[in-house]
């Protein structure tokens, strides 16, 4: 895999150094090999295995400059030479180095000039030539001096500013290294299974304090105008958690009940907004400590809102950063659902101290043991610790996101090949973070609560300050472990003795047979259903909604697909949930003559798609006329989700999901509710952007008519329980959007209070949003949004308020967000992606977003990185509104345009796949849709 343009001569240096048969090397005498004759020694884009060199610890100095934006440093690593071997190769990107020493165990150095330092750039690698041979078992000290510019954007070492309410702009440098940037800050072996403990010490002006993972044990004074913090050693880590940040923010702090020293970090004029995320941060460090069984091992955890964020908020270790919106809490202006957000984020990237931190991925394609764990434990923490916010009502949506990627055959399994820094940051998507917590869901209610955390927790144990994969999961789940564990007495079963741990259904469990299935092949399993007497007869099928089973794709598109599913379905005969292991193509189940109905996945635990075969789905509708309530909450928004999926996938006509969506009129559940609705909105969405004025004032008409109970109830304030609340901000926006008169009446009359308040009014949270979207409606309003925008210290508010501005009708107004967003100033780089998303929602910008994507497509590249998830999001996202054969050409055409990089994209692919979707959808369903709306307004 020689992936360099070096001369062959490369090839021989690799089998010359880095051979494991070679272990004595011959000494080569400096004049015989000048550096002129050096070609980089290494071809791969992986750094040598674990059998060359081995990082210990890192002394690392960091000297900023906020004024010029541009550091200098050094850093010396202690490393084990485990064969002998003349080079040392590592990453580094970016940086100038200025100097190359190495070292012996007693710090002499062991050549007397400088040595010679080879770049491989397309690498993003190091090369350092040593005369002398260093010698396997040994160790030795590695010493390099550094520098660059703060980067611009958002990874490795960069500047970020903020502006105070006096209008003064103020600097500060924080880092952003997961997955492959700290190579960008310091030379290093940046690679997840390189752990290595850190010592950091940073220079920094008297007026700005530092920041890392550890707690300053001392501060030491430079000069007059230069201090040095220096930070204890670190626990042993990946390199992608080490962080820094120098700034002039202010804290507000706390202490766990094991000690454990939290503190928030935010820019000093939002200090007020710091008060909730301290609580969250204390009570979720204490239940992870309890539900994990392991002490939190650093004696701090900082968490710090840094006013320029690509992500939402990134785990390094005893130092998490976060988006503004994901951290600060602002009464006044954060709504409920601002709330919850910054509740799951914090859950989230505390879970990862455990998961990620302490047990770490060895490579990056298992990155889902990462995410998909810390996504699904925002639901565990949060109920367990805030159960007033209803989390758990959230998990469906988690689920139906990665069903709609998952039924895409531009999907991919969960674990996947990794190689490259695009390919890698293409694994943090909806498969990793949202398939990864569904499975995950299913894992712990087929194994059960207890047995699910005792096995994370041995897993957690066992791999603790290590690396590990899929497999090891598995194991210890299935409380298996090696021979060796066995003998020696540990608390599980040898392999052979596996198969027997599970009794279930009367089956012995093969954990692994069964989790792979589900982790190494894409996709999602549909199980069509039917009732023959007392049996039911199952089949599963690969679920996909680009592909008809009528067309001639189909069959290759299904072969050797096979899922080991853990059914469960309940009956009207009695309250149990009954399960059952299907590890076959078509399977039958003994319900018995006397049952009525019956509902496959309850609660939808299960990660698959049901279709009720030969009248099965009226039998649904007809329960849900009747007798709505004899199903959960759950079942019934899991039903509705799944009937428009297979609306889509072509299983079933358009008017029966619709006539099944007929019973919410007697719905008083928010979930199920929001299901319905959010079905209907998307069709009027997908309408109101193609030439067909009569379907959309038809369906917009339907759509009032039909929910104007629900509508008339909603009050404007700030009342209620959370799922009350949820409600209100989803309902009334959508009257609104729909013309609904009173809707926009009352919202007039709010905006119009709170512009004469002069911004002393506070409008109710949840329904802050709509009064701005309305108000923002004509020239005044929506000038005086911006200069709100533009002076609000709320994240949360002046989120409000983009949207709101990015809904006028007027492209002009459109045209010049993405000008300011572009700017970065008014907007930040951090909001441009989703002010590009924000405008393509809009019917009279989603032309205006595409054309703004294909004419800036390379300052976007160069902003936000290939690879990155607001690339993905702008690629989906804006093309995500065409639904005609000639805008699928245009996209078709464009990415053939970008071929060099559209080509290592899958997000392209995952982009054709959508609009594909969306011709075929109307293709089926616009003239079935069209009657179905007709008949309802007779």
């Amino acid at each position: 895999e020689n992936l360099t343009d070096a001369t062959s001569a490369s090839t021989i240096h690799c089998r010359l150094y880095f051979s494991s048969s070679n272990k004595r090397l011959p000494y080569f005498p400096q004049s015989l090999l000048g550096t002129d004759n050096l070609s980089f020694p290494w071809s791969r884009l992986r750094l040598p295995r674990y059998t060359y060199i081995v990082p210990l610890h890192y002394r690392l100095l960091l000297h900023p400059d906020l004024e010029n934006l541009n550091f200098t440093g050094s850093v010396q690593i202690q490393i084990d030479v485990q064969n002998n071997t003349n080079w040392v190769v590592l990453h580094s990107k970016g940086l100038q180095i200025s100097r190359a020493t190495i070292l012996n165990q007693n710090l002499a150095h062991l050549s007397e000039q400088v040595l010679p330092v080879l770049h491989n750039p397309s690498h993003e690698q190091i090369g350092i030539f040593s005369p002398r041979v260093l010698s396997s078992g040994q160790k030795y000290f590695l010493y390099i001096e550094f520098g660059a510019k703060l980067a611009e954007g958002f990874y490795g070492f960069y500047k970020s500013t903020y502006r105070t309410s006096s209008g003064e702009t103020r600097n500060l440098a924080s880092t952003h290294f997961e997955p492959t940037s700290a190579r960008m800050a310091f030379p290093c072996f940046d690679e997840p299974i390189f752990k290595a403990n850190f010592s950091v010490r940073i220079r920094r002006s008297p007026e700005y304090i530092s920041l890392s993972n550890m707690p300053v044990v001392k501060t030491v004074k430079i000069s007059n105008d230069l201090i040095e913090d220096r930070f204890a050693a670190s626990v042993k880590m990946s390199t992608y958690l080490v962080a820094f940040v120098i700034c002039d923010f202010k804290s507000v702090t706390a202490t766990t009940s094991s000690g454990v020293k939290v503190s928030i970090y935010a820019a000093a004029e939002k200090w007020s907004q710091t008060n909730y995320a301290l609580e969250v941060a204390v009570k979720m460090l204490d239940f992870y400590e309890e539900y994990f069984n392991i002490r939190y091992p650093l004696p701090k955890q900082d968490l710090i809102a840094i006013p320029d964020f690509q992500s939402g908020a990134m785990e390094n270790w005893g130092l998490t950063t976060y988006r503004e919106t994901s951290l600060l809490f602002d009464p006044p202006t954060s709504s409920i659902s601002d709330k919850l957000w910054v509740t799951m984020v914090i859950g989230h990237e505390l879970a990862h101290q455990w998961f990620g931190n302490l047990v770490t991925m060895k490579w990056w394609n298992d990155i889902w043991l990462n995410e998909g764990f810390a996504r699904y434990m925002e639901y565990i923490s949060v109920e367990a610790t805030y159960p007033e916010l209803k989390v758990d009502e959230y998990l469906l949506d988690t689920c139906f996101a990665a069903v709609g990627h998952d039924s895409l055959n531009s999907s991919r399994p969960i674990s996947s090949p990794a190689e490259n820094p695009t390919q890698i940051k293409e694994m943090f998507d909806t498969v990793s973070y949202d398939k990864g917590a569904c499975v995950l869901h299913m894992l712990r209610h087929f194994l059960t609560d207890d047995v699910f955390q005792s096995g994370i927790v041995r897993y957690l144990r066992k791999y603790s300050y290590k690396n590990a994969h899929n497999q090891d999961l598995w194991d210890s789940l299935a409380n298996t472990c090696s021979e060796e564990d066995f003998i020696s007495g540990e608390h599980c079963y040898s392999s052979s003795q596996a198969t027997k741990n599970y009794l279930f259904a009367g089956e012995h469990l093969d954990l692994t047979a069964m989790m792979n299935t589900w982790t190494l092949q894409k996709g999602i399993p549909l199980v069509t259903v039917t009732r023959k007497g007392s049996r039911l007869l199952l089949r599963q099928d690969r679920f996909l909604r680009t592909v008809l089973p009528s067309d001639p794709l189909w069959p290759m598109l299904q072969k050797g697909f096979l899922w080991h599913i853990p059914l469960t379905y309940k009956t009207d005969v009695s309250s149990t949930i009954h399960r059952h292991l299907m590890t076959t193509q078509t399977d039958s189940i003994h319900i018995g003559e006397e049952v009525s109905w019956v509902k496959v996945n309850a609660d939808m635990t299960g990660y698959y798609v049901v279709h009720y075969e030969d009248g099965g789905w009226d039998e649904i509708n007809k329960l849900l006329r009747e007798n709505h309530t004899a199903l959960s909450y759950k079942d019934r928004s899991h039903l509705i989700h799944n009937a428009f999926q297979l609306v889509t996938a072509g299983h079933l006509p358009i008017n029966k999901a619709l006539d099944l969506i007929g019973y919410l009129r007697y719905e008083s559940h928010t979930v199920p509710l929001l299901q319905g609705l959010g079905y209907l909105e998307a069709f009027y969405r997908l309408i109101e952007k193609r030439h067909e004025p009569e379907l959309t004032q038809n369906l917009g008409t339907y759509i009032l008519r039909f929910f104007r109970a629900v509508i008339d109830q909603q009050t404007w304030s700030d009342s209620g329980s959370v799922s009350e609340r949820r409600l209100r901000s989803e309902v009334l926006s959508l009257a609104c959007h729909l013309d609904d008169p009173p809707c926009l009446e009352r919202a007039q009359q709010s905006f119009k209070d709170w512009l004469q308040s002069n911004g002393t009014l506070n409008l109710p949270t949840d329904v802050a949003e709509i009064v701005y979207t309305v108000g923002a409606q004509d020239n005044d309003g929506w000038t005086s949004l911006l200069h709100a925008y533009n002076n609000s210290l709320s994240a949360a508010q002046k989120h409000k308020i983009l949207f709101a501005l990015t809904h006028s009708r007027d492209t002009n107004k459109l045209e010049r967000l993405l000008e300011l967003g572009v700017e970065g100033k008014v907007i930040r780089s951090q909001d441009l992606s989703s002010l590009i998303l924000m405008v393509a929602r809009n019917p009279r910008g989603y032309q205006l977003a595409w054309t703004f994507v294909k004419t800036n497509w390379d300052m976007l590249v160069k902003r936000f990185q290939l690879g990155s998830f607001c690339i993905r999001n702008i690629l989906i996202g804006t093309t995500g509104h065409f639904s005609s054969p000639k805008e699928l050409t245009e996209v078709q055409l464009f990415f053939e345009s970008i071929k060099e990089q559209s080509s290592q994209l899958r997000a392209t692919q995952v982009a054709l796949d959508n609009v594909r979707k969306n011709v075929r959808w109307f293709q089926r369903n616009l003239e079935p849709l069209r009657d179905w709306v007709n008949d309802q307004l007779k």
